[in-house]
């Protein structure tokens, strides 16, 4: 389990959860853009609830292990939706071209019509 601290306050939430929210605040924050995410936890006071973050290039957020005798809290979709936005906003890396035999003559600007 997971203590996040945002905005002045702090809930608690299952390690994945945490993890792929400061992944994707981390996406984010690359980008310059901002996104607004329903987590599932547990406040202060003991109560479960969805907490609303908005996650952008100013946020900052703390992802601290915690040792509670709760269940560790769980949503497969939404770290799964997540992971996606994440991956989505990943720097793209050019794809090498083949490369042939070496045995053909190279291409110039007149070849190409």
């Amino acid at each position: 389990m997971r203590r996040i601290v945002y905005a002045g306050t702090a809930f608690y939430t299952g390690d994945a959860l945490a993890e792929a929210v400061m992944e994707y605040a981390r996406a984010l924050a690359r980008h310059g853009i901002a996104d607004t995410v329903f987590v599932p936890g547990r406040t202060l006071q003991g109560d479960r609830d969805r907490i609303e973050l908005l996650l952008g290039p100013a946020s900052q957020i703390v992802s601290e292990p915690v040792d509670l005798d709760s269940a560790e809290i769980e949503d497969a979709g939404l770290v799964g939706s997540l992971g996606a936005k994440t991956a989505e906003l990943a720097p793209r890396k050019p794809a090498a071209e083949p490369t042939g035999t070496g045995t053909e003559a190279p291409q110039t600007f007149d070849d190409l019509g």
